[in-house]
């Protein structure tokens, strides 16, 4: 099948398509068109355009159009997944779980938006003011330009649409160049509903010649990027003044306790590290093992790892499907090739058979090596040693990334102590870093990026705040 531009609510077709091919096996999945800064700057005028009438739109409305997403998303369920698992070769299984979450955010975004609100402020508080009608309102903020990566090409999709569109706001999406038949299906469905704001939506493709025309240009008050950190910096020197939001990132790092269930951590880390192949921003990458039950917990994890099944993406059994393209193939062998030169060993050794790339478990593991300095971004993770918690925070937080750490242990001053010292935009006690529940506030400090999402969260983030004075 083939993805469309979107120029507003109108389909443009074009006879120079680009090819994605499977991650798996290479076989061409979906063809997506061409398109250049010309196309991005259209978007842009139509959804300029669109925003008088998305302001205008009762909320009722906007909230009826979500959540007729969300209805109409549930029933296309199994060939968005199937679609999901075509273009990143995310196991379908888990590609259903992605589906389920996008239909929980569209929905969540709907609900909250019709309890957000204003509030009424007491002008006369003190001597210098005097007794008003005051209060503050949030406004949508106009147009918005969404920009979002190959690892989650549904629901972060959907983080940054849905409380877009349901504040009020003309959206332009660009989506990954690797899933775009999944972005078109998706907007396809808020498009077409009959409760649709007309031109409030519109989908182009490509890479930084489209993006860096839609992020520089005057016309959007707020960007939402996720991705690397090097575009990330781009993003950000060519945006100029508006809301920008970024989310870059992380080298996810958990510490083990000797007061921890070690066989639920081991349980859970082995999740935390290879859910996804290891391409989560939030993928655990450093496990600080206390020295006493070191030893206890890495048998535990490498028995938990070799459970683990690597293969074919359409198996309901599979866990781990392919890396999503070469070159991530051969920077994971070059991590960990990096990282036995310099005095660590695989506890458990990966097998490569062209992109599928097993659990790799490191121990021996020093702060200095590169393997836990930066971010792998592949089915990777590396086992430190360390005397205890005060051992381990300075190396946690020695990275200049902060997007989500977490701690295991049944000591309730040491929760404590993790979730006020460690730098990161969210803190797990007793599970992985990797957790995430789409309800709450997602983000992180550092090189982790800026601003947060979650519905309520990116509602503020795609809102402007209107203060108003009735003398």
């Amino acid at each position: 099948m083939h993805a469309k531009i979107y120029f507003g609510s109108s389909e443009d077709a074009r006879d120079e398509l680009q090819e994605r091919k499977s991650p798996y096996d290479g076989s061409v999945v979906s063809t997506a068109p061409l398109c250049d800064a010309h196309d991005a700057r259209q978007a842009l005028r139509l959804a300029k355009s669109a925003t008088k009438a998305a302001k205008a739109s009762s909320l009722s409305q906007r909230c009826a159009w979500l959540l007729d997403v969300a209805s109409k998303l549930k029933v296309q369920k199994e060939d968005i997944a199937q679609t999901i698992t075509d273009e990143v070769g995310k196991p379908i299984t888990f590609a259903r779980v992605e589906v389920d979450r996008a239909i929980e955010t569209v929905t969540l975004s709907a609900e909250t938006m019709r309890t957000m609100h204003g509030e009424t402020i007491n002008t006369d508080a003190f001597a210098s003011g005097k007794k008003t009608t005051a209060f503050f309102s949030r406004v949508p903020v106009g147009v918005v330009v969404a920009i979002t990566p190959f690892n989650f090409p549904l629901n972060l999709v959907a983080h940054k649409i849905a409380p877009a569109l349901v504040a009020g706001n003309a959206v332009v999406l660009k989506p990954t160049p690797e899933a775009p038949l999944t972005a078109y299906k998706f907007a396809k469905i808020f498009i077409e509903s009959e409760f649709a704001i007309k031109d409030a939506l519109s989908v182009v493709y490509g890479d930084a010649e489209v993006g860096d025309a839609l992020v520089s240009s005057d016309i959007p008050r707020a960007i939402s990027f996720t991705g690397s950190v090097p575009v990330g910096e781009i993003v950000t020197k060519n945006a100029g003044i508006k809301k920008v939001s970024l989310e870059l990132g992380g080298n996810a790092a958990t510490y083990i306790d000797k007061s921890a269930d070690l066989s639920l951590a081991a349980q859970r880390c082995s999740l935390g590290a290879f859910s996804n192949s290891g391409q989560v921003c939030i993928s655990l990458q450093r496990i600080y093992v206390q020295e006493d039950v070191y030893d206890e917990f890495a048998l535990k994890m490498a028995k938990e790892t070799v459970k683990l099944k690597l293969g074919s993406p359409y198996d309901e059994d599979s866990f781990m499907g392919p890396l999503i393209d070469d070159d991530s193939v051969k920077r994971a062998k070059s991590w960990i090739k990096s990282a036995i030169s310099e005095g660590a060993k695989a506890l458990v050794e990966p097998k490569v058979e062209g992109r599928l790339f097993s659990p790799c478990v490191m121990v021996d593991v020093r702060d200095d090596m590169a393997i836990v300095c930066q971010e792998v971004f592949a089915p990777i993770v590396s086992l430190v040693k360390v005397k205890n918690f005060d051992d381990a925070l300075p190396r946690i937080n020695n990275s200049p990334y902060g997007l989500q750490f977490s701690i295991f242990t049944n000591d309730l001053a040491l929760m404590q102590r993790a979730i006020d010292a460690l730098e990161a935009g969210g803190i797990v006690v007793n599970d992985m870093p990797t957790l995430r529940f789409d309800i709450q506030p997602y983000g992180g400090v550092k090189l982790s990026g800026v601003g947060r999402e979650g519905p309520r969260f990116a509602i503020e983030e795609f809102t402007e705040i209107k203060s108003v004075m009735i003398c």
